[in-house]
């Protein structure tokens, strides 16, 4: 059967255009796995409130960190599928979750090449509702419902595979070779603390109360909380940081229920109080840059930081096209590919 790769990213808005930007928030907040509520409500608080408000702010935020070319993200996402279809014997599409290229446009590639077995790989180091399970899910529904005769293999979330762990260390600290660092931040996408009870497949490990997550579960293979605190933990490790210079924070909350915690935002402000003037932050949740890294980090985060006292501000890249991580990407492909 001739196999084929579907890299699934996240998604961006067509352009900065409020209208754009409003039919991309709506397909993307209207998710079940995103804001999930009954449908009632979730179009009350999004048709009704949401996209009332939040569009115009979304695109002027948009209108700051686009290329001439595009969508950081979507450039990014494409550059590595270039590369990674260099370097490997099977063909490789790219699609997003929300906005273009769909998956079902990424799908349709693939069967017009005669391809019946498809990896699909995620592009998140962890596993989380919100992200890699509502991408499985609309890609089974597609599969189901235009290519019956396709099965998926699924590559299992990654926050703790030894070469990701390598590629990120070593990015990290190439990207600090010019920078006094006092402390590193490790930011990671928030999500609401109930996504993290509604994944534990034991119905009763997690209960976010700062131990949970050290002690071994069965519950930690769909923890986006214990992947977080798992991938600090190993990257520190191989950097060699001491544990007073390092720590783990959530960013953009939504709405006032409660949300993983420490905040980024609050955090960082903290730090900055406390006297650290040089911070570096690497946002491991995402492997391309995007709105929330390039924005909400180095933007807003770096203003925030120095408005409370610090100096220096460091938003280190996430991995993007970089050749190490092309190579482990390739690697893993090509070893699934050759299988039998």
């Amino acid at each position: 059967m001739k196999k084929g790769v579907l890299l699934v990213n996240l998604g961006s808005p067509d352009s900065t255009s409020v209208k754009d930007v409003k039919k991309y928030l709506d397909e993307f907040l209207m998710d079940e796995r995103v804001i999930d509520v009954p449908y009632l409500l979730r179009a009350f608080l999004v048709k009704g409130i949401i996209l009332n408000t939040r569009p115009k702010k979304s695109a002027a935020a948009y209108k700051k960190i686009w290329w001439e070319d595009g969508s950081p993200l979507i450039v990014l996402s494409k550059r590595l599928q270039e590369k990674v279809q260099q370097q490997v014997s099977v063909p490789v599409e790219l699609a997003m979750r929300y906005g273009k290229p769909s998956i079902e446009s990424g799908l349709q590639e693939l069967y017009n090449k005669g391809i019946k077995e498809v990896m699909l790989l995620p592009l998140y180091p962890q596993f989380a509702m919100a992200t890699t399970e509502t991408i499985l899910v609309l890609a089974e529904k597609i599969r189901m419902e235009k290519f019956p005769d396709m099965e998926f293999t699924i590559l299992p979330a990654f926050y703790n595979q030894p070469d990701y762990i390598r590629d990120l260390s070593n990015s990290i600290k190439n990207s600090l070779e010019n920078f006094k660092e006092d402390y590193i931040l490790f930011s990671y996408h928030g999500v609401p603390e109930r996504h993290i009870k509604k994944s534990d497949v034991t119905k009763s490990h997690c209960k976010i109360d700062g131990s949970c997550c050290n002690t071994p579960s069965k519950a930690h293979e769909f923890c986006y909380r214990h992947q977080c605190y798992e991938t600090t933990k190993q990257v520190a490790k191989f950097l060699g940081l001491k544990e007073d210079k390092y720590s783990t924070s959530f960013q953009s909350r939504l709405g006032r229920d409660p949300w993983l915690q420490p905040y980024t935002d609050a955090t960082i402000d903290e730090l900055a109080q406390k006297g650290i003037k040089n911070l570096a932050v690497v946002t491991p949740a995402f492997v391309s840059d995007c709105l929330e890294t390039l924005e909400e980090i180095g933007m807003e985060a770096a203003h925030s930081f120095k408005e409370n006292g610090g100096e220096n501000f460091l938003a280190i890249p996430c991995l993007n096209d970089n050749e190490d991580w092309v190579k482990t990407l390739s690697r893993w492909i090509d070893q699934w590919a050759l299988q039998q």
